[in-house]
């Protein structure tokens, strides 16, 4: 695969992101130019949608909240119907460095999908007792599931290829859809792999995740993790590569 003549696209979910939103497009157009951007603006009260489009970003604006799920998926669906070869999911409060960018998608050279991992090699990220018990909770679940190991699997920085495009556009987990999106490409055969990336804190607002959904979260996701394990792989039409 020759990455230079690659269509690309980078899929950013948002959601009152108002002030941080600008920034990360710009960090985007100075690391990786030749790559479209996408916001995929999930019912915002605030001005996420106009910083957006005045940061030179395509916008695809949803009439109310739907999660990162139904977000995500709108963002696969559009790369799918306009041909995208690559597409790459960050996040729009800031915590995705831009310059970690290429790194992510050349690995789709070999790979399906490729995760930026906040635990591998030097990479080190500080995070909350219970958040960092959660990552490794999911990380071993996925691990034992799959027969393959993971160390991040609640990282939202991805770079897909067509195959997984494909495939995420007709199906996407809903609700903390992360972990079991990894556990339904491995039901289709997909390869996976992680790769060491530098994480920075959240630089506006803060994470909607609060104890008690936590602990919804935990128990939700599991129970969908080991359903999704649970059942055949779905039929697939021919996927170009």
């Amino acid at each position: 695969m020759n990455l230079d003549s690659q269509h690309i696209l980078v899929i950013i979910p948002a959601y009152n992101e108002e002030a941080s939103i600008g920034s990360v497009i710009r960090d985007v157009r100075e690391h990786v130019p030749e790559a479209d951007i996408l916001v995929v603006n999930d019912g915002s009260s605030d001005r996420t949608e106009s910083c957006a489009r005045e940061a030179g970003a395509k916008v695809l604006t949803l009439p109310y909240n739907v999660g990162i799920g139904g977000g995500m998926q709108t963002g696969y669906l559009y790369a799918k119907q306009r041909g995208y070869d690559i597409a790459v999911q960050m996040d729009a409060d800031g915590q995705h460095p831009a310059g970690e960018l290429r790194r992510l998608i050349a690995g789709v050279k070999e790979q399906d999908l490729v995760i930026g991992s906040r635990f591998l090699g030097a990479a080190s990220f500080r995070s909350s007792a219970a958040r960092r018990v959660g990552i490794v909770f999911f990380s071993r679940l996925v691990s034992w599931v799959t027969g393959e190991r993971f160390t991040d699997t609640t990282s939202g920085f991805r770079a897909a290829g067509r195959k997984v495009i494909e495939l995420y556009a007709g199906y996407y987990p809903t609700d903390y859809p992360e972990v079991e999106s990894i556990v339904y490409l491995k039901r289709q055969g997909c390869r996976i792999a992680e790769i060491p990336v530098e994480m920075r804190p959240r630089t506006t607002g803060r994470s909607s995740i609060t104890p008690l959904r936590s602990a919804y979260y935990m128990v939700k996701v599991t129970l969908s993790v080991l359903m999704s394990a649970l059942r055949r792989p779905l039929q697939r039409t021919a996927v170009t590569e």
